[in-house]
């Protein structure tokens, strides 16, 4: 199993980037996708999740209306389209599944990628 994140990077207050998430090793499909994110000294958070058919997507209230997340599981891909970054949106960046759900708890997902830096500078 693995789940390799990529795209992260240093980018300017305002600006945009887009977090990609490739899955491998399981039924991609029956499982819901999440991105949290976790800065230094803080706890991991829930960003967005979608669920394995792609017609549900939640947000946490922080990225609400900024990130939009989506999956095509035929390329078995997920990605973290994020607009209007704010300096509070520095963090690591983690995707996760989660079998049959797409929940905000991270205790639920099963697979965790290794993280991608995403730094917004102000």
């Amino acid at each position: 199993v693995q789940l390799q994140a990529f795209g992260g990077g240093l980018v300017q207050a305002g600006g945009s980037l887009t977090l990609s998430c490739e899955a491998s090793g399981f039924a991609f499909g029956d499982y819901g996708m999440g991105w949290f994110r976790q800065d230094s000294g803080k706890e991991r958070e829930f960003v967005a999740t979608v669920t394995w058919s792609g017609s549900s997507k939640y947000y946490a209230d922080s990225v609400n209306g900024r990130f939009t997340i989506f999956r095509d599981n035929a390329k078995r891909m997920v990605w973290l389209l994020m607009q209007n970054l704010e300096p509070e949106d520095t963090a690591v960046y983690y995707c996760a599944a989660e079998k049959g759900l797409a929940t905000k708890y991270a205790h639920n997902y099963v697979y965790w990628g290794q993280g991608t830096l995403v730094t917004v500078s102000s």
